[in-house]
């Protein structure tokens, strides 16, 4: 059974990073000339969102955001399950630099299957990646460009981002597992 332990971030802490997040990929990136936003389903997209406006308000122009559904892409028993959600990426990604959004860095398998799922749209100039919290354990050789924080956790803990736009509220929280 899992309980919630601790509340790690509220809505502001998690304002304070989206827009940390938003001004450094300004400055990596020179800009934000052909960059695009693609929000991993379902938590990842309230986070992709977000950040545009963000950028919008830093640079004046208006960053196309896209969604992506995984599922299809997965290596695990979630794969079978089908995909009920559905991609949503109506522009081009051809010589973009896309801005790959996830709520959570765990041990990367979710990102390998979002890049297989990106290239199968187009081929990029760069995907970047951008998460709310990396809590560690990475089993594939995959990183963060942008982390708004990183959160240590066990194996037996989890790290749940709740959303005004699905939760009706904003916060991060650090579960663990009770023992038996």
């Amino acid at each position: 059974m899992i309980h919630k332990k601790k509340l790690l971030m509220d809505e502001n802490d998690i304002r304070r990073c989206i827009n940390r997040i938003a001004h450094q990929v300004v400055e990596h990136n020179k800009g934000v000339e052909n960059l695009v936003i693609i929000g991993i389903k379902r938590r990842g997209l309230p986070f992709a969102h977000r950040l545009a406006s963000f950028l919008k308000d830093i640079e004046g122009v208006d960053i196309p955001v896209g969604s992506l559904d995984i599922t299809p892409y997965r290596d695990d028993s979630k794969k079978s399950e089908g995909s009920p959600l559905g991609s949503d990426i109506p522009f081009s990604l051809e010589n973009k630099k896309v801005l790959l959004v996830d709520e959570v860095l765990f041990t990367g398998r979710t990102v390998r299957a979002a890049m297989d799922a990106i290239i199968d749209y187009g081929r990029p100039s760069a995907i970047q990646l951008a998460v709310l919290v990396d809590r560690g354990h990475r089993e594939l050789p995959i990183r963060a460009d942008f982390v708004g924080k990183n959160i240590p956790t066990s194996r037996s803990e989890r790290v749940e981002v709740l959303w005004k736009e699905l939760d009706g509220v904003d916060g991060v929280y650090l579960l663990e597992e009770e023992e038996k």
